[in-house]
């Protein structure tokens, strides 16, 4: 199965993290990539930096430069894992907290079939050929 985590530290700053934190951060980070559990992992600058983009009702878009202002709904980063079963990634999100050093994780399961797969297209607008769908990882 594979599940996305979505990280809110519950604060924005705009300090970087200190050698130490980067350090701990990489090692629980090659430690995933080493079993094979870790399938992408990234942080996210500051939301000064981004955008809202909403679809109204009557089909026109309201646009929102950041910063955001609700620290809570601020996400931080990402993870996406394979994990045997939710009690599983749920193990590992607590671990991942303990190393950020607080905040929150939303864990979402994710769908057996990816709906976008880079390299399948990329072979595919190549060849000129459609490929078929990608199968579960």
């Amino acid at each position: 199965m594979r599940f996305m985590t979505i990280y809110r530290p519950g604060y924005e700053t705009t300090s970087p993290p200190t050698p130490e934190h980067m350090a701990d951060m990489g090692r629980l980070i090659e430690d995933l990539a080493k079993t094979g559990k870790l399938i992408a992992t990234d942080g996210l600058q500051h939301s000064s930096k981004g955008a809202r983009v909403r679809l109204n009702e009557d089909g026109s878009f309201t646009v929102t430069d950041g910063p955001f202002t609700e620290a809570k709904e601020i996400i931080g980063g990402f993870a996406i894992i394979k994990a045997d079963s939710k009690e599983e990634i749920i193990e590992m999100t607590k671990t991942f907290l303990r190393v950020a050093g607080g905040g929150e994780s939303e864990i979402r399961q994710m769908h057996d079939q990816t709906a976008f797969d880079s390299q399948s297209t990329a072979r595919s607008a190549n060849t000129g050929q459609r490929q078929p769908e990608s199968t579960a990882r």
